[in-house]
This record gives structure tokens, sequence and C-alpha cells, in this order.
């Protein structure tokens, strides 16, 4: 797959030349000589922030750990298999204990992408060039100075949503009288990182200010991530004394920075929504810029390794047993998930997949605990066989997600939705239902309904995303959609309240699949059994067809895969088992870096 311009340039700068932390704050420093002359010319400087952005990349951040890891535990997705408290199930399942392997890596190299960035916050303002120089290499190196800033915000906000507070540095460790520091307030660092992207903003141009794509910063990135770590700030946060869920403290005040730096790309002109949901995803698989540019900022993913490329579309995705394609489906739906979505819902068959491809590369239908999640897919992408890499970027931050930020502000600010804020709302909802546009429904105008409103879209808009946790987090709704979820997953074993009319069971005949058929026609491919007067379209939501498998059609357990087990009461299968409230919204911190400094406490009862 052919990747873009910026993406060759960080291929062929590779590894930033700056020594950087392979153990938590334990740093070869460099000489004065040598910090001068790796920032002595705007080509030289450029180098070193590609060593920045090469910190968000790879299998412990934004190739896998980061995204795909750390992130499912939600109302939406789940880790697949049964828990262990050592591995990636034990993270979903809310049981992860210090010495999980998960939690180690993703900590150490986001400390390592401060360090790269500190080192280049620096020195640029030191260097000849950005003192000396010609006018354009001093906006150049502007430029560079507020990547730099926006990377370095974005990894202490990846910190803190993961482990609250941390310790905090804002300059190299070389420079520090201790490394050995002990954790800072989340709000004081917030504060801080939100004075950095505000500087941030008058440094870095708009997309078409720069000729920048996704994969490079914006100012429009700068100006999104402003908004999404202000809302973090106004929102709730597991708090170490008192050890208990607490909002942040004069909120007006960051949901008026979320209100306006969305309005702010809202008006720019620079993204719109791209008419399609899927194309969307779509282009993430074939590295091509999305037509109306509503991939605000991506994580890249190139040179098919575990340092710089992703197993996005391979370790999640649609399961693939065939050679051509073979993927693992690591990222299970919740059943009810599929459920939350209206049957018109254009996004329902792109962020659950219900099928499998199987060796002979049909669609195989799933019992309902074995749904995957969608948006990524090893089969929309050109590379076949057992490769785990696929240079699929990571879409960190979306239009829509400037759209619904700014509507959930202007509701907080006003007490309710203006008609913009309603207008962002149905801007999501209309492309969500294309061709159906009368099935979008009423968007309430009354201010609690209508963050109710916001809670939902967004579970329905950014499944897979990883963003799902984090939202329920600072809206202190994580303990609330749990025990709904329970609830629901009960109802949906028993066949009552919303799911009375759900079938037990399904009979199908499998299609072959085609990958460059929509996900939607891919479901509408399967041949499914049904009696007069049922649409292909309602079987999903309508009784068993029959109670003899019919000749030439398979059964697969549809509702009836749902047992009690899943639900509650089972250690090692059950959904979200080992959450405790104003405990385990935070991750404990890996013990390896707990006994290498002396200062750092483990905190939440780990």
């Amino acid at each position: 797959m052919k990747k873009n311009k910026f993406l060759t340039i960080l291929f062929a700068a590779g590894v930033m030349s700056l020594n950087s932390c392979n153990d938590y704050l334990d740093v070869e420093s460099l000489s004065n000589t040598a910090e001068k002359q790796q920032f002595d010319s705007a080509p030289d400087t450029f180098s070193a922030l590609v060593g920045v952005y090469n910190s968000t990349m790879g299998d412990n951040t934004y190739g896998q750990r980061m995204n795909l890891i750390l992130t499912q535990s939600g109302d939406d997705l789940r880790t697949s298999g049964d828990y262990n408290a050592n591995d990636r199930r034990g993270i979903s399942c809310f049981g992860a204990i210090p010495t999980n392997t998960e939690l180690l890596k993703p900590f150490l190299d986001t400390y390592a992408g401060i360090e790269r960035a500190n080192l280049v916050i620096k020195n640029i303002p030191l260097s000849q060039v950005y003192q000396t120089g010609s006018a354009a290499d001093k906006k150049l190196m502007d430029r560079y100075l507020g990547e730099a800033l926006t990377l370095r915000a974005n990894f202490y906000y990846d910190l803190i949503k993961n482990w609250g507070d941390v310790p905090f540095q804002d300059v190299p460790s070389a420079d520090l009288p201790s490394v050995y520091l002990a954790k800072t307030d989340r709000d004081v660092i917030y504060d801080k990182i939100l004075e950095d992207l505000l500087r941030a903003e008058s440094l870095v141009p708009w997309r078409t200010e720069g000729a920048t794509t996704a994969q490079r910063i914006s100012k429009g990135a700068v100006k999104g991530l402003r908004a999404r770590i202000a809302l973090a700030r106004a929102g709730y946060s597991l708090r170490r004394s008192p050890q208990q869920m607490m909002q942040g403290s004069n909120p007006q005040k960051y949901y008026q920075i979320a209100y306006d730096e969305c309005k702010d790309i809202i008006n720019s002109g620079q993204h719109q929504l791209n008419p399609s949901y899927e194309g969307l995803f779509r282009s993430l698989h074939t590295n091509s810029q999305d037509a109306t540019n509503e991939i605000i900022y991506a994580i890249g993913a190139f040179g098919g390794n575990s340092r710089t490329d992703s197993k996005i579309g391979y370790y999640n995705g649609v399961r693939h047993d065939d050679t051509d394609w073979k993927s693992s489906g690591g990222i299970n739906a919740i059943p009810v998930y599929f459920y939350e979505f209206t049957k018109y819902d254009l996004r329902r068959d792109v962020n659950i997949a219900i099928f499998r491809v199987n060796t002979s590369k049909q669609e195989e239908l799933q019992t309902s605990i074995n749904w995957n999640d969608g948006k990524f897919r090893k089969s929309w992408t050109s590379i076949t066989g057992t490769s785990q890499n696929l240079g699929i970027d990571w879409p960190m931050l979306r239009y829509s997600d400037v759209l619904l930020m700014f509507a959930e502000a202007d509701n907080e600010l006003h007490g309710g939705p203006s008609s913009d804020a309603i207008n962002a709302v149905m801007a999501v909802r209309q492309r969500a239902y294309a061709g159906n546009l009368g099935q979008v429904g009423t968007i309430p105008t009354g201010k609690a309904a209508f963050f109710d409103f916001i809670v939902k879209e967004r579970q329905l808009e950014f499944g897979g995303e990883g963003l799902r946790k984090y939202d329920l987090i600072r809206w202190n709704l994580l303990e609330t959609k749990i025990n709904e979820t329970r609830t629901k997953l009960t109802q949906f074993m028993n066949g009552t309240g919303a799911y009375a009319n759900v079938p037990e069971y399904i009979f199908y005949k499998k299609p072959t699949y085609v990958p460059t058929k929509t996900a939607q026609q891919n479901v509408s491919d399967i041949d499914f059994y049904t009696t007069t007067g049922v649409a292909k379209a309602d079987i999903f939501y309508s009784p068993n067809q029959s109670v003899a498998t019919p000749s030439g059609y398979t059964k697969v357990n549809w509702r009836l895969a749902m047992t009690q087990p899943y639900i509650s009461g089972d250690p090692i299968k059950s959904y979200a088992y080992y959450f405790q409230p104003n405990r385990k919204e935070l991750l404990p911190i890996a013990l390896d870096v707990i006994n290498s400094n002396y200062n750092l406490t483990q905190d939440y009862g780990y």
C-alpha cells in the first residue's frame, strides 16, 4: 500500500537520533554539543520531531495496546476470551493486577515520547536557526515546536486517563535534579497541557495552509485535542484523596474551552463529515485521504514491524479463518450493543461483524457472544497471508467527534442545546440514516434529555474507536452503564423487555464473502430462512421462524447463546466481573515501574 509523503519521511528518518528512555526515566543524557547539533538546522530538527511521532506508533501505543487493549471495557465491546489477571483479558474485565503484561510497555513508551518531546521543546528556541535563521526557517521551527507541544499534551492525556495522577516533567530528564518524581495532581497537568495546546494553536497551520495530511498534526488537530482534554478536565475522575469519583473544579471554564475550540473547527471549513460512514474507514485501509478530511488526525502506521506499524485489522476486526486474509478477531461486541442500533442505522453493520469468514471464504454467522468489532477488516486491505502488520492508521480524531463535543459543551453552558448544537447532532444522525432520513427521529431539547441523547449517540458513532470507556468515566456513568448492560443482557437471555421479539436461533445459508461489497451488503447477502410476511431485514427482530432446521440451512444460536455465566457470577467469563466503583476506573501502575521509583505510589487499592 502506498503511504503518504509524511510517512515516507518518517520511514526514511527512522527512529529519532536522540537517545530516549528504555526504562522509566532511565535516560542516557546527551552532551550539550550533541543536543545543539541535533537542532542546528530545520531538517535536523524535523528528524528529531519524527522521533516524537514515532513514539505514538507500534505495538506498545497506538499500534495495539493503547487503543485496542487498554480501552475495551465499556458497554459496547470487550476483549475476547476468558479472564486472566495477567493479560489483556484481565484489563477488559477490570481485574488487572500490577504484574499484568500489558501495562508496562504502554506506560514506558509514553514516557519515552514525553522525553523526546521535551528535548524538541527545549532546544528549538535555543537553536541558532530559530534565533538567527530566515523567516521561512523560523516559521518551520515554530510549526515543529507546536507539533511537539501537541504530542506531549496527548501523551500526558493518555497517562492520566489510564492511571490518574502521574509524575510530570516538562524538561528533559538530564535537566532534572532527580528523576525519582512523585505524582502530580492531574488537574495541574491538565491545566499545563491546555496552556501548551493554546500556544501550539498559534504555531501550527490549518490543514490547507500547511499541506497537511491526517497523519500530521494541523491546527484542527490541536484544537480538537484541546477540546477533548478540556472535557476530561471538566468531567469526573477517580481521585486519590478521598478515593472516589469527583468532578474537576470550575467545569464551566473547561466546557467553554471545548465549545470555543470545536466552534473554531466547525467555522474553519477545513473538515466535514464524509458522506459515507463506511467509506471513511475503508480509506484508512487503503492509506488514502478520506474525501472530506473528516479524519482530522490519525496515528500513522508503516514499516511492517512492531515498532512503527499496527496490528489494527489483524488483532481486532472481522475474524478471518481463511488463508488469504487470516486475522484473529480479538475484540467481541457485547450482544445488546447490536440492538442499540435500529435496523435503519448504517453504522450497525460497520461497527459489528455478526459473521466470521471461514476457511472456504464463506460468511459463517456467529452466535451472539462471538460477534466482533467490524470497522477494521484485513480483507479491506491489499495485504494477504499471515502478516499481522497491515499499515492501517488509527483515527485519533474525527470531525463527527468535534460536532458531538460541541453539542455536549453547548448543552452544559446554556442549560439546554442551542439550535447549532441540535444541528450538529442532526448532521451525524443524518449520515447514519442516509437513504432513510425519515427514521432519524427527533432530537430532544431539554438539557438532561439532550445529554442522554449525546451519551447514546457517541456509543453508536464511535464503537471500537477507544473512546467509550473514557467517556463513561468523565461522565461518571461507568458503574451505571455496566449495571444497565447486565440488566439488558439478562433481558436478552430471557427474551423480555426490548428483546421480547429477538429470536433464540436463526437459520441461514453461507454466502461467499466478497470484501468489495459494503458491510450492509455482506449481511443482506446471507440467505436467512423466514416465513411468509417476515422481511429479511426483520429477521433479527422476529421470533423463531421454525422449530426444526429447514433443509439446506444451518442453525445458529442467537439469543440462546446468552447464558448466566456471561452476565454475572462467573469469575472467568462474566462481563466486567471485577469492576469496583471508586477503584477500577483506573489501572494499576506496572510493578516494575513502582519498584524503580521510591517516590511513586500505587494507590486506588492496588
